[in-house]
């Protein structure tokens, strides 16, 4: 895009037109436009001033050239040139891979050379590595066959070839080739070697994107410092572990966090909030008032109605942020636990109320590191009667 172009932008912009006008008189597309004010940080240029691109100039490579002869800097160079000196040290890079030397290659680095290897990285679409590199493709095939991940694969191929980076490639280069067929080359076969070994990749969606946000719900940020050190009992955490697709099952877990006392919840006729409120209410009821001061759950929509469960429970609900998972530690470490009993993607369905009673108290046998080996029945039993006894006493 000619500079002059983003000049006129600009000067529509101060004789007071909307962006998209401005980009529309100066002959640019809205996005295009709403991108330089990115670029700068959302601040109008001076009247009068320069308007640089982004990107490196052939003039300001020329300019790099000569200060490299003369031994300059990368430090002083940026300085000199008004940039940023990662810009200078990414432009330096362009002939790293030939050699080592860092002085050897500000003597090596060529204008014209740089500018032409700029303008090839730019074109769009840029054809697919994996797609125009046979050799490389293959060894990518072959480490999949191995049921190697794609980080592993990238990660490796930099161990084996060094100073090829012909036999480099990233991750997610690996993943496009095989999810996206216009990028091609890997066969969606391939898939199946992965650990999940779906055939259609998740997307990942922005925080806001994520769920739907719960109306009325309140941040684990306000929840009170004594939940935080564990040092009060009756604050718990809770989730559900969710069965196969086909079978739109689940089983809700409870672990109070002082003791790790795990209470499981049966879910025979779905796990909507109202079920999951009367399966936490019954599993509760026997358990004293001081026991029932708080839960922390993530987002998830089960808990959309989340005044019904404080209501059927007494507890205080607070939410945990999205993708946050260890905010909610104890809680994701006796899932783990939990998933030798219920494998993931198995029908939770089969699984009745006195089966899942007989997993809970198997867990709650288990001596455990930070109970100084006590288990959580012990631990729990322990801090009903310390309550008991200072009613008594009182």
């Amino acid at each position: 895009m000619p500079l002059e172009v983003e000049g006129r932008f600009w000067q529509r912009v101060r004789e007071g037109l909307s962006v998209a006008d401005a980009a529309c008189a100066a002959g640019v597309s809205e996005s295009k436009a709403r991108g330089w004010f990115v670029d700068r940080g959302g601040v109008m240029p001076e009247i009068g001033a320069h308007v640089r691109s982004r990107h490196l100039s052939l003039a300001e490579r020329q300019r790099i050239e000569e200060m490299c002869r003369d031994r300059r800097p990368p430090a002083e160079i940026a300085a000199e040139l008004g940039r940023h000196r990662s810009t200078i040290s990414r432009e330096l890079r362009r002939v790293q891979h030939d050699t080592k030397d860092r002085r050897s290659v500000r003597a090596m680095y060529r204008a014209r050379a740089a500018q032409q290897d700029a303008d090839t990285q730019s074109r769009r679409p840029k054809p697919a590595k994996l797609a125009t590199n046979l050799v490389l493709r293959r060894e990518v095939q072959d480490r999949l066959k191995q049921n190697h991940s794609p980080e592993q694969i990238a990660r490796r191929l930099r161990v084996d070839f060094p100073d090829d980076p012909a036999m480099q490639v990233s991750h997610e280069t690996i993943y496009q080739a095989l999810y996206v067929q216009s990028r091609g080359a890997l066969k969606r076969e391939l898939t199946r070697h992965l650990r999940t070994g779906r055939r259609l990749r998740k997307p990942h969606r922005k925080e806001g994107e994520r769920r739907g946000r719960i109306p009325g719900m309140v941040n684990i940020s306000e929840r009170p410092a004594e939940v935080a050190d564990r040092a009060v009992p009756g604050h718990w955490e809770g989730d559900l572990i969710v069965g196969s697709v086909a079978s739109n099952s689940a089983v809700g877990t409870l672990v109070e966090r002082t003791s790790r006392f795990t209470i499981l919840l049966h879910l025979p006729d779905g796990h909507l909030t109202e079920h999951v409120a009367d399966a936490m209410a019954e599993a509760m009821a026997e358990l004293p008032e001081h026991l029932r001061r708080s839960l922390t759950w993530d987002q998830g929509t089960e808990m959309n109605r989340h005044p019904l469960v404080a209501a059927a429970t007494g507890l205080d609900i607070y939410f945990c942020d999205p993708h946050s998972p260890w905010q909610r530690g104890s809680n994701e470490n006796t899932n783990g636990l939990l998933r030798q009993y219920l494998p993931k993607g198995s029908d939770l369905s089969f699984y009745g109320k006195g089966m899942l009673d007989q997993i809970a108290a198997e867990l709650n046998s288990r001596p455990r590191k930070t109970l100084d080996w006590a288990t959580p029945a012990e631990a729990l039993t322990k801090i009903i009667n310390e309550q008991t006894g200072i009613a008594n006493t009182g």
